[in-house]
């Protein structure tokens, strides 16, 4: 299998790394922006740079890796599925609805897949909150409580780029909760502060969010997100049911202290970032694109999954820019995705 990696920055290399170690991977074609990072990569792992998008299609690949700046996502997934090839692209599809029903729409017109990098899905702790769920152990599941913050906040440049809080960092928050629980997310309401550093307000953006959702069957989940978080790196699940409650996201690298005389002790490592705290679940994502490619197992995350999560994420921003509770059914795109 020969598989075309476009984009050689830090996710990138991540992925290239994954698949050229992959036994079903005979070789890998990179490409970037910046041609001499993906020159210097492809020399690393012993693999062959083409000098750009063109190539990759023209040189013949059977899979295609996105992993470019996100304006560039949906052209090229569409490119790739009017090239008959499999893509796996780190999300989000777009930035907006339009661009990302376009590219969704190109993917099933083709006949092609699609497989989204939401890589918490691979997180043995998603995994294990998912069966506990849906094996009946918390009983009747009444609150979801969930955070993502970053230790230090992205550069100034980038925050224009990336869509804001919701759809940048909580909409992780938004498909995994779909993911573990099963169920849709009925209405929102989600507010913001950019009291931080001033380069969030000139960007339009918030430095910390948080959003009440409430989900089909009554479920309550409060979601919060924030780029200044100084202990480290924090990404965390609660859920609790009639019968029991359990974490994701608590081990001895969290970054958090007790106040109690007789709580643990704080992190002497904490996590910095979500390379390193979801390493083993970006690796596992990969090897399940191959296996998808291969026929092996179904696609665990489709366009329309990104989709439904890119939905919340808009359904948020209305709320924190109108200041008022927002409906999923107002947001286009509705069709809700069947879940694996």
């Amino acid at each position: 299998m020969r598989i075309g990696v476009i984009g050689t920055g830090r996710l990138g290399t991540i992925h290239a790394n994954t698949l050229s170690r992959h036994r079903d991977v005979g070789s890998l074609i990179l490409t970037d922006a910046d041609p001499a990072r993906a020159q210097e990569l492809a020399h690393r792992l012993g693999e062959t740079a083409a000098p750009g998008v063109e190539e990759i299609f023209r040189w013949g690949v059977d899979a295609v890796v996105i992993t470019t700046a996100t304006s560039a996502h949906a052209e090229l997934i569409g490119r790739a599925a009017r090239s008959g090839l499999p893509v796996f692209c780190e999300k989000p599809i777009a930035l907006d609805l339009p661009g990302t029903l376009s590219a969704i729409a190109e993917v099933e017109t083709a006949g092609t897949v699609l497989q989204m990098g939401f890589q918490r899905r691979f997180d043995a702790g998603y995994v294990g909150a998912r069966e506990a769920v849906r094996s009946g152990r918390l009983g009747r599941l009444h609150t979801v409580r969930a955070l993502t913050s970053d230790q230090a906040p992205p550069p100034a440049a980038w925050l224009p780029l990336s869509g804001g809080l919701y759809r940048d960092a909580l909409i992780h928050d938004f498909d995994v909760l779909r993911w573990v629980t099963g169920r849709e997310v009925a209405d929102v309401y989600a507010t913001g502060s950019d009291a931080g550093p001033a380069m969030f307000r000139a960007a339009g953006d918030v430095d910390t969010g948080a959003a009440l959702l409430t989900l089909d069957d009554g479920t309550l989940a409060a979601l919060t997100a924030t780029r200044l978080n100084g202990a480290g790196y924090d990404v965390r699940m609660e859920l609790a049911g009639e019968l029991d409650q359990i974490v994701v996201g608590l081990d001895d690298r969290t970054p958090i202290a007790s106040t109690e005389p007789t709580g643990p002790p704080a992190a002497d490592k904490p996590w910095t970032g979500f390379l390193e705290r979801f390493g083993p679940a970006y690796e596992a994502e990969l090897n399940a694109f191959v296996e998808v490619v291969r026929g092996e197992r179904p696609n665990p995350c489709d366009g329309r999954e990104a989709l439904q999560a890119l939905r919340v994420a808009e359904a948020c921003e209305v709320s924190r820019r109108e200041r008022r509770p927002v409906r999923l059914a107002e947001i286009p795109g509705g069709a809700a995705a069947a879940f694996a």
